[in-house]
């Protein structure tokens, strides 16, 4: 190499390495720093902890801005102290698996046994693995049988944690035989940072591609038995509803296993028992949302052993309807036209059901309500201009209350059975919060893309923001079809805005909390409603002279980062530019339970796949792209990138591409994603 070209080389190399730490030299990152530092703290939020109902009913006790306190529910005075905790308070949970996977080892519930997973099939042990013998021979890997431990996308898309079950007497065992003979397999690289690179399989099926077999079995550890559970028993020859099996438990006797089971397009589901001992099966409760897809999974509170809860759609909301064990309904319980979130206590002696609901009139407020199980005397015990967050005395008779909004922090008081106030017990301080010049986020109203639903949004602001300037906006994304709606709470605003922006996020179509056919708007049609009303937000902002639209950005991960492709692309004179991260590009190259569940079979909705894939509109980029993908994620595959990226290069198109070397499932570094839109969104 001549000494001419080395120098050269070696000024521009240096050059390169200076240009790597661009974001501290940007006119407001020492102040967004700043403000990140002085803002931690800055709201004394008036909320209590560590809540303990006194066993006698006569007192509760509570952590309020780290002093223990205990409350008299006779004269309402406060004094120093801690009440002892229930004896029959649940312990800590065991860690969760690994995401997609579940625990290899499971225990009676007296903890003289157990069953453990091992080189995928099930052995019996005690209660320290001795004396262990084998239950299952046929898991291998070469004949790709799994025993006592469930397929990838089960774990993935079904939250299936566990895959052995152990009847409440210890007398019988249940678990998954899955056959994944016929699942195309990914192949994923990885230690591609060592010297030597390594595979990862994994038994994944996309759409329309042969789905996992799966039984589930009931061994006797009384007679050395084993009963196949007939989970097609009862269906139609062409109903396919054992083609998922989940969701499995015992019943509370003990004397039946339950499960859900759907069909393939998951718009019919059906929790049923069997019996352990034959392995017959009877149908408890069915719901059927032809042209949608049903609930996964079925939210039951028991009533004794005989009788129980369970939330439904059927009224197009989420809504409580009493059954017994038999499956005879036996009282709707709420007939809301707003969605009931969760039981918190029921009182099987007196009838009554305390629950809580989003609110009718304004969907993001949680209130509590209580009702008699006849679905009688419904009434509501919060006052309905704030969202709440409840902890409820054993006996039902008092309540805390967290009451909050998302401009309002929170006020948390002591209530009566009828929700009257009996004592404040915390409140909020934002002295420092304005001090620093920090603004609430602003939540906002905008019309979706078809002209009439209405759908809410919210805004960040700078803490030296001017209306008298003009912002470029970031939005940040997520959008995913049945998504949590949240609920308000005061949050301090996105550091981010301190970099100079307003940082946005619209909630549209497709998400929960607004029934059913809010949510069933994006069926079938993933990336074409829900992008169409993160666009209608961003036109929402108009009239507000300080908000440049010439300059918007949007960001997010995983179904986020495809929105944020999918809205660049197709709205390209809505959007300047869009950092994209663990993207799906094609939902035909994701799993097959998420995406048929929400666009339906392939050969049934081609034309929705087709518009739903982002390489369609590769050649309408008009702003600038940033890609990142994480080279190990087994969740979605970094064959998405590489066709977006193959795509946009036969159209022409410059973009910019980050990866993460052996990152699995992950969104793009927060510098390097601000150091993109600095660029982007210039004046």
């Amino acid at each position: 190499m001549s000494r001419i070209i080395a120098l050269a080389l070696a000024c521009s190399l240096s050059g390169l390495v200076f240009a790597q730490d661009l974001l501290p030299t940007y006119p407001r990152t020492a102040r967004a720093r700043e403000m990140a530092s002085a803002a931690a703290g800055s709201v004394v939020r008036g909320t209590v902890s560590s809540v303990t109902w006194g066993d006698d009913g006569r007192a509760v006790s509570m952590s309020i801005r780290g002093k223990d306190v205990i409350v008299d529910l006779a004269t309402f005075r406060m004094s120093d102290g801690k009440l002892p905790e229930p004896a029959d308070r649940p312990g800590p949970r065991r860690n969760r698996p690994d995401r997609g996977r579940q625990f290899s080892v499971v225990y009676t519930p007296k903890g003289d046994k157990r069953a453990e997973c091992k080189d995928r099939n099930v052995f019996i042990s005690g209660p320290n693995g001795e004396n262990a013998y084998p239950i299952t021979k046929d898991g291998s890997v070469p004949n790709r049988i799994k025993n006592g431990v469930a397929s990838w996308v089960y774990g993935e898309e079904l939250d299936v944690r566990e895959a052995m079950w152990f009847s409440p007497d210890g007398k019988y065992l249940a678990y998954y035989r899955f056959d994944e003979s016929k699942v195309p397999d990914y192949y994923l690289a990885l230690d591609q940072r060592k010297l030597q690179s390594s595979l990862d399989i994994e038994a994944y099926p996309k759409v329309g591609a042969p789905n996992p077999s799966v039984q589930i079995f009931v061994y006797s550890l009384l007679n050395g038995t084993t009963t196949r559970v007939q989970a097609e028993f009862g269906a139609g020859k062409t109903d396919d509803l054992a083609h998922y099996l989940y969701d499995v438990s015992w019943s509370p006797k003990g004397d039946e296993l339950l499960f859900v089971r759907t069909n393939r397009k998951q718009n019919t589901r059906e929790w049923c028992a069997a019996n352990p001992q034959n392995g017959t099966c009877r149908i408890i409760h069915r719901e059927v949302r032809p042209g949608s897809w049903v609930d996964n999974h079925p939210e039951v509170t028991w009533l004794g052993q005989d009788r129980f809860l369970i939330i439904t759609e059927r009224s197009g909301f989420r809504n409580l309807e009493q059954y017994d064990f038999q499956g005879k309904k036996l009282s709707t319980v709420t007939n809301l036209n707003a969605e009931v979130e969760r039981v918190v206590k029921v009182d099987e002696k007196a009838g009554i059901v305390w629950y809580t609901a989003r609110d009718g009139a304004r969907p993001s407020l949680r209130q509590l309500h209580r009702v008699r199980l006849d679905g009688t005397d419904d009434v509501r015990l919060t006052d309905p201009n704030f969202s709440h967050t409840i902890n409820l005395s054993a006996r039902g008779d008092f309540f805390i209350d967290t009451a909050e909004t998302t401009e309002l922090p929170p006020v948390t008081t002591l209530r009566d059975r009828n929700g009257k106030e009996k004592l404040k017990l915390n409140e909020s301080d934002l002295t420092k919060f304005k001090q620093i010049g920090l603004r609430p986020v602003e939540r906002i109203e905008f019309t979706a893309a078809d002209g009439a639903t209405k759908c809410y949004g919210e805004l960040s602001f700078p803490s030296d923001f001017d209306p008298g300037k003009s912002y470029p906006v970031l939005v940040s994304v997520y959008a995913g079809p049945d998504s949590a709606g949240g609920f308000e709470r005061f949050q301090m605003p996105s550091n981010l805005a301190e970099h100079g922006y307003i940082i946005a996020s619209f909630d549209g179509r497709g998400t929960q909390g607004r029934g059913k056919a809010f949510k069933d708007a994006v069926y079938g049609k993933l990336g074409i409603v829900e992008i169409d009303d993160q666009a209608a937000g961003v036109r929402s902002l108009a009239n507000r002279s300080y908000i440049d639209l010439k300059r918007v950005g949007i960001f997010g991960t995983s179904y986020g980062g495809y929105a944020s492709a999918m809205a660049l692309l197709r709205y390209p004179d809505v959007f300047a530019a869009a950092s994209c991260s663990s993207s799906v590009t094609d939902f035909r190259n994701y799993d097959s339970i998420y995406t048929e569940r929400y666009m339906g079979l392939l050969g049934d909705n081609l034309a929705g796949y087709e518009a739903g894939s982002a390489m369609k509109y590769a050649d309408q980029l008009k702003g600038r792209m940033m890609l990142f993908f994480g080279t190990a994620d087994n969740n979605v595959h970094p064959s998405n990138t590489m066709q977006l990226i193959a795509a946009l290069q036969r159209a022409r198109k410059n973009f910019e591409l980050q990866a993460g070397p052996d990152q699995g499932h992950s969104g793009l570094n927060m510098d390097r994603m601000l150091e993109f839109f600095y660029g982007a969104l210039r004046p």
